[in-house]
């Protein structure tokens, strides 16, 4: 792995793409994290009321613990190859959920109906359920916290193999956890196209991720040099880069700028033309 003088070095040598990097993780992180509120809200849901923000309150706790932990993991992740497969058929599938499995129920109800089957079942009330109704449900929101934030660190992998730029987008996921998620609600009121645009970009990110496996074993490709540079074939020869030496990478430069446009283009129209139809959010009342 470069060092962190190298790292540094590639980002002042690309300062573009390095910000688009970091954009399409503030947009991809807030924007999800508007979901990740909702489910999670659905999940306490059975809780008394008086017990429910107390429940919430532990997994906004875990939520930051989890991608605090993937903060400091990430690096070595990162360097298993086969995560970035494992990662981007992850990715496919929740895409694939969201577009085809979720026509006739919302994502709430279908959790709601889940975490209902899920206590109904022997091995729930022998193992979770032993702990009681609150404390069962704060493990399985601490569960979903986890999946959140490997979901970060799996996106952020598919823009960059650059740990500085991911620990980037890891750590700005925290933060849009805390200070971005209400004013996303808000805009996606306003836009609310924008979360399927975000699940066609992680659909993406699935592909690329998915297609490293091709790369892995052909390095030397062409299409392995266009999707991921130069690094993996030398390495394969025994060499490695030139000191100072940091080679554009067709394919993070690509998908970070397809991202940012499915994301940018759609808006564009919404406000021109009304299409997709965008609505008017409502002012809260004083």
């Amino acid at each position: 792995m470069e060092n962190l003088e190298q790292l540094f070095e590639q980002i002042i040598a690309n300062p573009g793409p390095s910000l688009v990097v970091v954009l399409n993780l503030i947009l991809i992180e807030s924007l999800l994290s508007v979901d990740n509120a909702a489910v999670l809200a659905t999940m306490v849901l059975d809780l008394p009321k008086d017990q429910r923000k107390k429940a919430l309150k532990y997994g906004i706790i875990g939520a930051y613990v989890f991608r605090g932990i993937c903060l400091l993991f990430a690096s070595l992740l990162i360097q298993v190859w086969w995560f970035k497969p494992v990662g981007g058929i992850y990715l496919l599938i929740l895409a694939i959920k969201h577009f085809f499995f979720r026509k006739k129920k919302s994502e709430e109800q279908l959790i709601e109906e889940e975490l209902e089957q899920a206590h109904k079942s022997w091995l729930y009330r022998k193992t979770l359920g032993a702990f009681g109704p609150f404390w069962a449900t704060v493990i399985l929101v601490e569960l979903m916290d986890l999946a959140f934030s490997i979901d970060n660190v799996i996106a952020a992998n598919a823009y960059t193999k650059n740990i500085v730029l991911i620990w980037a987008g890891v750590f700005i996921g925290i933060l849009a956890m805390r200070f971005v998620a209400q004013g996303f609600v808000r805009l996606m009121e306003k836009y609310p196209f924008l979360d399927t645009c975000a699940y066609i970009v992680i659909a993406l990110l699935g592909c690329k991720l998915t297609l490293s496996v091709f790369a892995h074993f052909q390095p030397c490709s062409s299409f392995a040099l266009f999707l991921e540079g130069p690094q993996s074939c030398l390495e394969s020869q025994g060499k490695h880069l030139p000191h100072g030496e940091h080679p554009v990478i067709w394919g993070d430069i690509i998908t970070s700028f397809v991202s940012i446009a499915i994301f940018i283009l759609p808006v564009l129209s919404s406000l021109l033309f009304n299409f997709p139809h965008h609505g008017e959010v409502k002012k809260e009342e004083e």
